[in-house]
């Protein structure tokens, strides 16, 4: 939220966290109400296991290094994309919801995911008003607003299942 009031100037202000069946997070903007729900990316199963603070046996490990095989970029790709197709499925008890996703995996900044930006798959239907990627954890790579992909103050409506 504090980087999205950065990048537009307008004001969004955290409320309260959510039970199942509706976003994760409702908040104000510009005083209306909106929910947020949050993703993140790591990887792999593997990645996530380590990031998370997993201990790491010699399976995971095996893991790991059959990882290498993969392109950096491609792993990154194939990780949004499972994220978005999953949360297009989604259906919420919501009326305005944005999607935010925070990449968790250090090896990625918001400048790769603005390389794959042409590869990444919207799904066509989606419940989701904006889509949101932070770049790291932090955000301190910045984000990638990737719907809808025009301006970041505008609030249209998304193709809604």
């Amino acid at each position: 939220m504090r980087l999205y009031e950065q990048r537009s100037g307008q004001p969004m202000r955290h409320i309260w966290h959510n039970e199942p069946s509706k976003p994760d997070v409702s908040c104000y903007l510009n005083g209306d109400r909106m929910d947020l729900e949050i993703a993140h990316i790591y990887g792999s199963e593997t990645e996530a296991m380590l990031i998370l603070g997993r201990e790491a046996n010699i399976r995971t490990l095996e893991a790991l290094h059959r990882l290498t095989e993969v392109p950096l970029g491609e792993r990154l790709l194939a990780a949004l994309n499972a994220v978005l197709a999953s949360k297009a499925g989604k259906h919420y008890d919501s009326e305005r919801v944005w999607l935010v996703i925070r990449n968790a995996n250090p090896l990625w900044s918001a400048e790769e995911l603005r390389a794959c930006r042409e590869r990444i798959t919207l799904p066509g239907q989606h419940p989701f008003e904006q889509i949101w990627v932070i770049g790291d954890m932090a955000g301190e790579s910045g984000i990638l607003q990737l719907y809808p992909a025009d301006s970041p103050s505008k609030h249209p409506s998304a193709p809604r299942q």
